[in-house]
Formats: structure tokens, sequence, C-alpha cells
């Protein structure tokens, strides 16, 4: 019984990553990232944010001034600053950084 639960519990993970990974890569296109970036770093965040750290970056709209225009990482990132989360600014920002030199 405890080998069934403990599978089926893996599965859902796994099943929510699946999920989760082209809502998050959507939402930083609509947040003005390239399609390289939004794909290179939507992963990374999935695997490292909870799915309500992921939420709170999904409703996080743009600023004064940001709406309508393409996004640079750097910009993105100070935009993230606005959540508050500190793992999810740092997780961010890492995950800018390896995009950005091709590392990730």
């Amino acid at each position: 019984m405890l080998v069934l639960a403990s599978a089926t519990i893996l599965a859902l993970g796994g099943c929510a990553q699946v999920i989760a990974e082209p809502r998050v890569r959507s939402a930083l296109q609509d947040a003005g990232l390239s399609e390289r970036n939004a794909s290179c770093m939507a992963g990374r965040m999935v695997d490292r944010l909870t799915i309500a750290q992921l939420k709170k970056l999904e409703a996080l709209g743009p600023g004064e001034g940001e709406a309508g225009r393409p996004a640079t990482l750097g910009d993105y990132v100070e935009r993230v600053r606005r959540v508050g989360d500190p793992e999810v600014i740092g997780v961010t920002a890492s995950s800018a950084a390896l995009c950005a030199t091709g590392l990730g």
C-alpha cells in the first residue's frame, strides 16, 4: 500500500510539472521575454519553485510603462522583485543569468 501511495505522489508530481512548464513558458512570453529565454527559464523555474510561487509570478503584471514592450532578462528580474519572495527572486535571477550565458 505504501509503495502504491508513493508511486501516486511521484506520478502526480511529474504530472504537475508537465502541466506547469507550458503555463510558465507562456506567462514569461506574455511578460515580454523572447520565446528562447522563456523556454530556457521555464524548466528551471518549475523544478525549483512551488506552485504557489509560480502563481505569484503568473499574477505579476507589467508595471507602469512596461506593458506592450519586449522585456530584457534584467527588466524581468527587476519586475519579479515586486513579488517580495527571496526564493522566487533568486531562482528567477539565476535562471536568467544561466539562460543569458547559454548555460541554462
